[in-house]
C-alpha cells in the first residue's frame, strides 16, 4: 500500500510527516520523492529539500550523504529562464517513526512544493526493533 504526502514549504520550513504508531510494527520505504517550485520564473531559486528521521534544527543547504538521518535530498535550480535543474536521491531504508521535510533557498526567500510517496511494509519484530534502535541511537547521537 502506498501513502502520499505533499505540502508547500515556506523557506526555512519544515513539515513533520507523522508516522509512528504504538506498536512500530508498520514500517515505511520513500517511493517517490518530487519538488516543485510554487511560482515558475519569478526569481532566482537554488533550493534543497531534505527529508530526516530526526529533527535537524535550521534547515540547511547543506546536503551530507554520510549523515544517517538523512533519507532523501532534492535540489531545484531555476536562474530564470537562463538554466532550470533538478535532481533527486533518496535511500531505500524502513523506518517507522515521524520523519521531517525540511527547505532551504540559497537565493531567495521563494516557497517551494514537495510531493512524497511512501510504501507501507509490515514489520517483524525484529525488524521493529531494528528500526526502533536505529532511531534511538540517531536521537542520542546528536544530543
Amino acid at each position: 500500500m502506498i501513502k502520499s504526502f505533499r505540502g508547500l514549504l515556506a523557506d526555512d520550513g519544515v513539515d513533520t510527516i507523522h508516522l509512528h504508531t504504538n506498536t512500530g510494527t508498520t514500517g515505511y520505504r520513500i517511493k517517490k520523492f518530487e519538488i516543485m517550485p510554487s511560482k515558475i520564473g519569478v526569481a532566482h531559486q537554488n533550493a534543497v529539500v531534505q527529508i530526516f528521521s530526526i529533527p535537524e534544527g535550521v534547515p540547511s543547504t547543506t546536503i551530507d550523504f554520510s549523515n544517517n538521518t538523512l533519507l532523501a535530498a532534492a535540489r531545484y535550480v531555476d536562474r530564470v529562464n537562463v538554466e532550470m535543474s533538478e535532481s533527486t536521491i533518496f535511500d531505500n531504508m524502513t523506518f517507522n517513526q515521524d520523519i521531517y521535510v525540511e527547505y532551504k533557498d540559497a537565493d531567495a526567500a521563494t516557497e517551494i512544493n514537495y510531493y512524497l510517496e511512501l510504501e507501507m511494509v509490515k514489520l517483524s519484530l525484529t525488524e521493529n526493533t531494528v528500526a526502533t534502535l536505529r532511531d534511538i541511537r540517531n536521537i542520542i547521537r546528536d544530543e
